[in-house]
């Protein structure tokens, strides 16, 4: 066991653990539960976003990608960074302005439905659910290779700290755990880059030169088609990471946290700024770990590649910023599984539990029970699911996530707000087709099916050639909603939309003259 790694790994839980403490003295009500009683501040809530959305995807899984496929590995990074465009400028503001808690408020300010917000609680927490595996993935890993823990108790180990930040701290803590995690990171990853930018003698051109050579890939390692060799399928997983993070539910929320539009879309471009510096530094960390740690060595500690940040970090400055960059990297995904339990709990006590089970009855108190327990619940199943997903690259895992996303909510947030005569049955239509078509394409594809043993879930060969299902299930969704609004007979109400127009894109409430 690595001692120095230890002591920052209990270093990082106490400090997460005090935030929570005193977060849970001031988390009383349903509004402090769920967003913080929207007491953020524009800088805060960016450095909270970036600090939810730099997960282990792609902190572990965009350097271990850009190490062994080169510039492949670098479509992750340009498509999380250009997906906060289509944040910016299509959902903060109408996000803030039309809803409450979830997702689900928005959609049922123009469709107050029990189905419609049952529904989309379902896609929350389905996809919260797989983007949880993922982290809990690169959390199993990381701790067995530091600590020699066994991959099963690493995973228990941070589903239980999951779980106490958000029962005890609510939002407030979820909050503030990012916001420290976004600064670690950003410190640590410039850190590495620095070390890394000096081997090259701080010059790009040497830099590039030098990777020509240093790979088993050689002069390829600088092209595209060393993973992604079918067009397609490149296609298909950018579409899936440039839409999908508008329709991500634990960043959805987050903008609820804020007093008002303005200080939401302040947030996104706070948010996007941190996310450019750390995105570029990925390219370092990505040739740093080819360059000085090697493949082999990569793939001998991860076959997906997730350990060669910190595999870098002990090249270059041996075992103190192995142990801290690791204990970031811990910090990293503590932050981020945090966010996700709160947003699927939420959608369950709020959503399902409030107006559905008890027609809108349930007292505050009631709702953060109910809160807390589906936080329990939601942890216990990401746990299960987490166990029989270890051998794979957690920036793939979450690919998967993004593409349910845009599949299954993006087109009823963009209709809801855009579409006159979008109504109950297209909304309803549009979720669920976005939704299964999506988890239906990736339990035939490669991911799940693999002829040889060991790589993949499931022994035997896929339907499909595609690995992401985003170039057909995203179509699918769109369609979906507007193929049942127009063979419905039930009409839209165009007063509605009129008021719900104004009201997205000015805050503005109440009847349009």
């Amino acid at each position: 066991m690595n001692m120095l790694a230890f002591s920052l790994f209990v270093a990082i839980v106490a400090i997460t653990l005090i935030i929570t403490y005193f977060a849970s003295k001031r988390t009383k009500t349903a509004s402090d539960f769920y967003t913080a009683d929207g007491s953020l501040t524009g800088w805060q809530n960016g450095l909270a976003i970036a600090g939810d959305y730099m997960s282990a995807a792609s902190f572990l899984g965009i350097a271990g990608m850009v190490a062994l496929s080169g510039f492949d590995g670098f479509f992750y990074s340009i498509g999380f960074l250009v997906a906060y465009l289509v944040v910016l400028f299509i959902v903060a503001e109408p996000l803030r302005n039309l809803g409450k808690y979830t997702l689900a408020d928005m959609i049922a300010a123009r469709f107050d439905e029990k189905k419609v917000r049952g529904v989309a609680a379902l896609n929350t927490i389905t996809i919260s659910t797989f983007y949880m595996i993922a982290q809990l993935v690169g959390a199993g890993a990381l701790i067995k290779l530091l600590l020699g823990i066994d991959y099963v108790y690493s995973v228990l180990i941070v589903g239980v700290l999951m779980t106490l930040y958000v029962v005890f701290g609510g939002m407030m803590a979820t909050s503030w755990v990012q916001i420290v995690k976004a600064v670690l990171l950003m410190g640590g990853t410039f850190i590495i880059s620095i070390i890394v930018f000096s081997k090259f003698d701080f010059s790009v051109t040497q830099m590039f030169n030098e990777m020509k050579t240093a790979t088993p890939l050689g002069g390829d390692f600088l092209n595209p088609g060393n993973k992604f060799k079918d067009p397609l399928d490149t296609i298909s997983l950018n579409l899936a990471l440039v839409l999908g993070t508008a329709g991500l539910p634990h960043i959805l929320i987050r903008f609820f946290t804020v007093k008002d539009a303005i200080t939401a879309r302040k947030s996104v471009v706070y948010a996007t700024w941190i996310l450019a510096f750390f995105y570029i530094m990925t390219i370092f960390l990505g040739f740093g770990a080819a360059a000085f740690v090697g493949y082999d060595k990569i793939v001998e500690a991860n076959a997906a590649g997730n350990m060669a940040a910190p595999l870098l970090a002990q090249a270059l400055g041996g075992d103190f910023l192995f142990a801290f960059v690791s204990a970031v990297a811990f910090a990293t995904i503590l932050a981020v599984v945090a966010g996700l339990v709160l947003s699927a709990a939420s959608a369950f006590a709020h959503d399902f539990y409030s107006h559905i089970l008890r027609r809108g009855q349930a007292t505050e108190k009631e709702q953060v029970v109910a809160a807390r327990w589906a936080s329990i619940g939601v942890s216990v199943l990401s746990i299960i699911l987490a166990l029989f997903a270890q051998t794979m690259n957690v920036a793939f895992l979450v690919a998967l996530a993004f593409a349910v996303a845009a599949s299954a909510n993006l087109p009823i947030i963009m209709l809801t707000i855009f579409w006159k005569r979008f109504n109950t049955t297209g909304a309803i239509s549009g979720m669920l087709v976005g939704l299964f078509s999506a988890l239906f394409l990736v339990a035939i594809s490669p991911n799940v099916w693999n002829p040889e043993k060991g790589v993949a879930i499931l022994v035997g060969d896929p339907l499909i050639s595609l690995t992401n299902p985003g170039i057909i299930s995203i179509p699918l969704g769109f369609l979906a909603a507007i193929v049942g609004t127009l063979v419905s007979s039930k009409k839209a109400d165009a007063k509605k939309f009129d008021e719900i127009l104004v009201k997205a894109n000015t805050g503005i409430k109440g009847p349009v003259s």
